[in-house]
């Protein structure tokens, strides 16, 4: 997905992949990751993600709970199919079935045009990498 992306296939690669296996297996053990699967015959063409996350109340919502999909993918050979449009459907069923008011992603440029056309909005939220260093000492 990443490669397919425009991410090069390196060491950066291999370090996140190294760290995301643990982070998502503990979360299907505990059943706050969950995933669906596309397949044709013996082959996986695509799939979906959502992470249950646990989130404090907010005036716009009481659930401690949010949604946030990712890993969303199908393959290039079976896209323009509806595939996408599928595991999203089916991954908003779920959270809907659960009474999770709140869904959040980040889009691709390949995936926003689907997620804009099943009501997804920009939001005003803001993103600071590098937390360790001083505000001060940020590059302006």
């Amino acid at each position: 997905m990443f490669v397919d992306a425009g991410q090069p296939d390196d060491a950066k690669m291999a370090a996140m992949e190294a760290a995301f296996l643990p982070w998502v297996q503990q979360r299907l053990e505990n059943e706050t990751y969950l995933g669906w699967l596309a397949s044709e015959g013996d082959r996986v063409v695509g799939g979906a993600g959502m992470w249950l996350m646990d989130f404090p109340p907010h005036f716009l919502h009481v659930e401690a709970v949010r949604a946030y999909l990712l890993n969303f993918y199908v393959d290039p050979e079976f896209r323009g199919q509806g595939l996408a449009r599928m595991l999203l459907h089916t991954t908003m069923d779920e959270a809907r079935r659960r009474g999770i008011d709140v869904v959040t992603l980040h889009a691709s440029k390949f995936g926003r045009h689907l997620y804009e056309q099943n009501g997804f909005k920009q939001t005003n939220e803001l993103m600071l990498r590098g937390a360790g260093v001083a505000p001060d000492q940020t590059v302006k």
